[in-house]
């Protein structure tokens, strides 16, 4: 059996070993950078933005606006409708320029999101950065190229579409 100086040794070197992931998007939106900030920096928006499919619902944390240290709780039902908790923490906010927001609980190992929002001609870039590991060591990185990295895009790929919708193409 392994002492807990040792076993503290084989969690971190696991921790060590599992890969981390970059999703990078940016989107160019012909809105404000008031407009979109006020939708974007809005929890109750998520829902709006996200595949049906995936029975997005906020249980907490959504009613006010944003603020570094806000606890969001959701239910999120990603794949083969398995229900999961996803619990988010706003780490950093600079009104109008970015947010920060980091799972405290949920199917990642990692997840760090940061939302950038800088105006251009015509309207806003907004351009998101994911870091994430995923769990199960080398199980998750097997499945993460036919499971998780498309699942990304695809939600992705419809939240951009979305925002077309809502705010119409970018035309510069």
């Amino acid at each position: 059996m392994a002492y807990p100086g040792r076993l503290t040794q084989l969690l971190y070197r696991d921790i060590q070993l599992m890969k981390l992931y970059t999703l990078h998007k940016k989107q160019q939106i012909p809105i404000s950078v008031e407009e979109a900030w006020a939708f974007l920096s809005s929890p109750k928006n998520l829902k709006t933005i996200t595949p049906d499919y995936m029975s997005f619902d906020i249980l907490s944390g959504g009613d006010r606006a944003m603020f570094p240290g806000q606890i969001i709780q959701y239910i999120v039902t990603p794949i083969l409708g398995i229900k999961t908790k996803w619990v988010t923490e706003i780490t950093h906010v600079q009104d109008q320029h970015y947010f920060v927001d980091e799972q405290r609980f949920g199917p990642y190992a990692l997840w760090h999101h940061k939302h950038f929002i800088k105006p251009i001609k015509g309207g806003v870039e907004m351009e998101d950065v994911i870091d994430y590991k995923l769990p199960m060591g080398w199980i998750g990185q097997m499945v993460h190229p036919i499971l998780v990295k498309p699942k990304l895009e695809e939600i992705f790929g419809y939240r951009e579409q979305k925002l077309i919708e809502l705010f119409g193409p970018f035309n510069p």
